[in-house]
Order: C-alpha cells, then structure tokens, then sequence
C-alpha cells in the first residue's frame, strides 16, 4: 500500500491532468450522445482520483486522525453504490486539483541547511608557532582547541578564537549583516565563517566546528524549521470536526428513515466540493496577486500566520537600509578643488578598503596614476601621486603625520554621533577634506514605516548587529518603539522568542545568512529579495527587488486572503446547510443538489477571483 500511495504521491500532476481530459472527453461524448462512453470515463476518473484520497484516509486512520479524506472517500464509494458516477467523479477531480494547486504555492526549505553548510569552512592552515609563515591544511574536523591557525587575505576564518599576531580587516556579514569591515588587532575576537579581507593573522582556536557561532547558525535553523514543519492545514483543522458531524448525519437519517439510499445521498451532498476548491482559490488567487505586486508567498499557512501577526522586528542592514555604504557628508576646505578630490580617488582606486568603493563612486573623477602608497595597518593610506603626498584614512592616522584636524574639530563629533564613518584627506600635509560615510535609508523607508503605523503596527523592532548609536539613529529615523544593537544571530533569537513568550505573534525581516535563524524562529520570516539564498529559502514571505515597501502590501493581502478563505469555508458548509434541510423538507435530491454543489463551486472561485484587484 505504501507503494501505490507513493506512486500516486509522486505523480500527482499528471493524475490530475489525467483526470481532466477524461472530464473533459467525457462531456463532449454527451454531446456527441456516446451514451456508454460517459459513464465509462467517469468510473474511470473516480478510480484514479479515489484511490489515492482512500490510501490517504486510512493512513490518517492508522493515527487516529479523521480527515476530510474519510469523508471524500465515504462519499465517493457511496456515489458509486448508487450509480452517482458524475458526483464521484466531480468530487475526487476537485479535491485532487485542490491538493495540486496548494502543492503548487509551497516550497521546501531544507536546502537552506545545505546552503549553510556548503558556506562553513572546511579546512584550516594550522601552524606550530605564532612566528611560522607557513603551516599545514587541515580538516576542520581535526582541528582542537588551542591550536594556532592561519588566516590570509581573502580567506574564511575557520575557528572562533584570539588574534595572537597581526592585523586585519574582516568582512562579519555572515554573522552580524553589516556590510562594513571591522578591525581586528592583537588579543580581539574573531569567528569562524568571517572573511579576511585585508592583511594576516594567527588565531588561536577557542571554539570549532558545530560549537562555533556559525555552527550554532545552522543549528538554530535546523531547530527553527522542525518545530514550524508540524503546522496542519486549514482544512485538515476543519476537517477535524467536520468529518465525523456529516457521518453522524448519514448515520441518523438512514436509521430514521430506513432509507440506504437516503443515508448515502446525505452522504455525496455533505462532501462540500465548495470547501475542497475554496481554500486553494483563494490562496492561489491571493499569493498571484501578491506576486505581481512584487511579494512572494510560500502557502495558504503563510499568509494565516501573516494575517496574525502584532510585532514586527526588522534586522538594519539590507533590510531598512540599503546595505551598501554611501558617502551622506562632505567638508572641504576653501582651497580645494577638484584636483584634491581627483587625488583622493587615485589612492583609493589603489586601495582594497571596503569604503574606498563609496568614495569613487560619489567623487567620480577619473584617477590618476599612484606613483607609491604605503598601507598603515588599522589608519589608512600615504601615497605619492602626480608629485603630491596624499593621505587618506582615519584621524589616528593623520595625527601621526603631524596634520592639523582642528578645523573640523566640531564637524567630526558630530558626525560620528549620527553613526558615520569617518574618511580624512590630507595633501602635502594639510587637510582638505572630510567624508562621513553611512549605510543610508532605504529610499521608502519613512514613507513604509509611517503606512505600517497607519495600518495598527505599532510594535515596530529593530535588531542589529551594528553598535547601539548607529542603530539607535536609523531607529530614530523612521520612528522604531525599540531598538537593540550590538547582537549576534543567536541574540536576535533569543529577543523574538521573549516576545513570543510575552504572547506575541512576530515577523521578522532580514536578509542575510546572519538573519536566517530569526527568520526561521519567528511566526513569519520576511527575506528581502536581493538576500542570499539561505535567507530566502528559511523565510515565508520574499519582498522581491529588496522592496521595503511592499511590506504593508503582503501585510494587507495577506489579511485579505485569509478573510476571502474563511468566507469560502462559510459559504461551502452554509451550501450543505442548506442541501441538508432540502433533504428534510423532500425539495432537494441527488440531481438538484449535484447543481446546488456546482454553484457553491462556481461562487467560491469567483469570490477568490476578487482577490486579483487588490491594491
């Protein structure tokens, strides 16, 4: 049994389209009056639709689970005892297509594990002493605690651990989603799954393998998504109680009535065609409306989960942000020109510094060639270009070179306190011009963050993993009830299960490998388009293009959907309401109620149909 249930499972699209063409060759050989051929191919169609629905209900059975399937199953071999064979027919072709067009909304998320996994690293160079220049590849399983690795540019840092020697700039937007780089010097931290992106260091292993943060990464997934995979179905919810109710029926009026036929009448009209179809309409109707309006659903669940939501807590970077540092200020002294600002490019076209791209792209000068340079490590840079010293970096590095910085002494506090980092100019010793570079909002942001209000949230969070005064400004900004920053993936996790346990229905927004285990903890993970894979894969809900402002749409849609759903359901069991007291009254039998069922039908999908005018 387990086969041809497999079997059936595994083909299931091309049953139903089986099934369909048989339908419809079926009604064109009425019109053509083949008398026997139209009986014949709908026995045929109950076959292949019906034995899968009955495989299903007994396995339920075997769990002590009543399942709409029962009753479809009780239904359609009580249409086939009183030669009903179109109502058996009908029945299992839309419960079957039902099922195909649910499966069709659906995505399953477990690659995003794989993902995960294929980013950790898998090997480490381990060396004898912190003065070795060279050392060994080694699994990263063989790797202890306490050995010393290391890490060049361009590498992934393998281990948790100590800087022991060296410097460098890693690149943590696997773990915190900032996309700029941090510092790293003697004695400070640094975790596996990181990238060098600038100079050498030699780390001693303080944690590897799964008891790393990124480990611990893909293990909060891994736990996120058991626990989300044991959500039911609407309909098997309302199946639950639905099923045995209208057996209950057929059983007392076949008692009452001594009426066999009766019985199994009660039996073909309580199957409510209306309710199978209704909920698929209507969340394909609801999730292709979403989709052309640039939101990605994964599911009727997805979108009741949505409809339920009170919190919404926002990662920064990519999310509210746009993820890519910008230059937002600029001090030049009277005496600069365009040269100056075409000096500053030269050097930082020579430069690998992750802000360097933010300044070219603002300045927009054609470079010139960089005739030496010399990197400081944890500064900046001193270059010879076009028989001028030009320095660019921090005011550490400036100070060392005896420049004077007081004529932005005020200009530079106070862009630091808006979160901005800082990038000094000087040439042949004397300052020219100051850059503050900032992740800016992004360009909808206000206007989003004001329309989610307007539609009741006011629950609005920000997780970071930015430091507390550059998180606590873009909160400002778009008006956040609370902001926390300085966090590390599994933090964020712990913060949005406090809700939940506060009673809280939460939905989360990120968009990077470091969101995906909030994303995947929260009642609903909201991706941004443009994140990485294992963000979209882990999440319900994708905003596509990285669209902030598509938010209160999904937000909308989804409480729309949710509402058109429940109004099918209503419709469907107000249309075996109504069948049943035809019944008693002796004005509705097999035939009447055959064109009662296909109205219900006909209503429901229209009411779905609504779902596509939504703005």
């Amino acid at each position: 049994m387990g086969k041809l249930r497999g079997f059936f499972s595994k083909n299931q699209k091309i049953n139903v389209l089986v099934m369909t063409i048989l339908i419809v060759v079926a009604e064109l050989s009425r019109f053509a009056k083949l008398e026997t051929v139209y009986p014949l191919l709908m026995i045929i169609v109950t076959i292949l639709g019906g034995i899968p629905i009955i495989l299903r209900a007994f396995s339920a059975l075997r769990y002590r689970v009543i399942s709409i399937e029962l009753l479809v199953a009780v239904a359609i071999i009580g249409a086939a005892i009183i030669g009903e064979y179109t109502e058996g027919a009908i029945v299992v072709w839309l419960f079957n297509l039902g099922d195909v067009l649910e499966a069709l909304t659906l995505r399953k998320t477990r690659a995003a594990v794989k993902s995960l996994t294929e980013m950790a690293p898998q090997t480490a160079e381990v060396i004898d002493s912190v003065d070795d220049a060279t050392g060994e590849v080694t699994d990263i399983d063989l790797v202890d605690e306490g050995d010393l690795v290391l890490v060049k540019a361009g590498d992934r840092i393998p281990v948790d651990g100590q800087v022991k020697r060296g410097t460098g700039l890693v690149n943590e937007a696997s773990l915190t989603g900032e996309s700029r780089s941090v510092e790293k010097n003697l004695d400070e931290t640094v975790s596996a799954g990181t990238i060098l992106e600038d100079g050498t260091l030699v780390v001693e292993a303080s944690r590897v393998g799964e008891d790393t943060t990124f480990g611990k990464i893909i293990e909060l997934v891994e736990q996120a998504q058991d626990s989300k995979s044991k959500a039911q179905r609407v309909i098997d919810k309302f199946a639950k109680y639905y099923t045995p109710l209208v057996m209950v029926m057929a059983l007392v009026f076949g008692l009452l009535t001594k009426d066999d036929e009766l019985a199994i009448t009660v039996l073909v009209l309580g199957c409510p065609g209306a309710l199978v179809i209704g909920v698929p309409v209507s969340t394909v109707a609801g999730i292709g409306r979403a989709a052309k309006l640039g939101v990605l659903t994964k599911g009727s669940a997805s979108l009741s989960a949505l409809k339920k939501v009170d919190t919404l807590v926002f990662d920064k970077t990519g999310t509210v942000t746009k993820g890519q540092p910008e230059v937002v200020d600029q001090w030049w002294a009277p005496e600069a020109g365009d040269q100056d600002r075409q000096l500053l490019v030269s050097v930082e076209t020579a430069s690998n510094h992750p802000l360097a791209k933010a300044v070219i792209d603002k300045l927009a000068q054609e470079p010139l060639p960089v005739d030496d340079n010399e990197t400081i490590a944890g500064q900046g840079m001193v270059a010879q270009v076009a028989g001028h010293q030009v320095a660019v970096g921090n005011a550490k590095l400036l100070t060392n070179h005896q420049i004077d910085l007081v004529a932005v002494a005020q200009t530079a506090p106070a862009w630091q306190a808006k979160g901005r980092s800082l990038v000094y100019v000087a040439i042949d010793g004397q300052l020219r011009g100051l850059l503050g570079i900032s992740d800016p909002l992004k360009d909808n942001a206000k206007e989003t963050f004001a329309r989610l209000r307007e539609l009741g949230y006011t629950n609005l969070i920000m997780l970071s993993g930015d430091n507390q005064a550059t998180a606590d400004q873009i909160g400002q900004e778009v008006g956040m009830s609370k902001v926390i920053g300085d966090l590390m993936p599994a933090d964020k996790v712990a913060k949005i299960k406090k809700l939940q346990a506060a009673g809280h229905k939460v939905a989360f927004l990120g968009d990077g490998v470091n969101d995906s285990p909030a994303l995947a903890t929260a009642e609903v993970g909201i991706a941004m388009g443009n994140g990485t894979d294992v963000a979209l894969d882990v999440s319900d809900v994708v905003l596509l293009h990285s669209d902030l402002g598509r938010l209160p749409l999904a937000l909308m849609i989804a409480k729309k959907t949710v509402v058109n759903m429940n109004q099918n359901i209503a419709i469907a069991v107000l249309t075996v309401a109504l069948l049943f007291l035809g019944l008693m009254v002796d004005s509705i039998h097999m035939a009447s109620g055959m064109l009662v069922h296909e109205l219900s039908i006909l209503i429901v999908i229209l009411n779905g149909m609504r779902l596509l005018k939504v703005r």
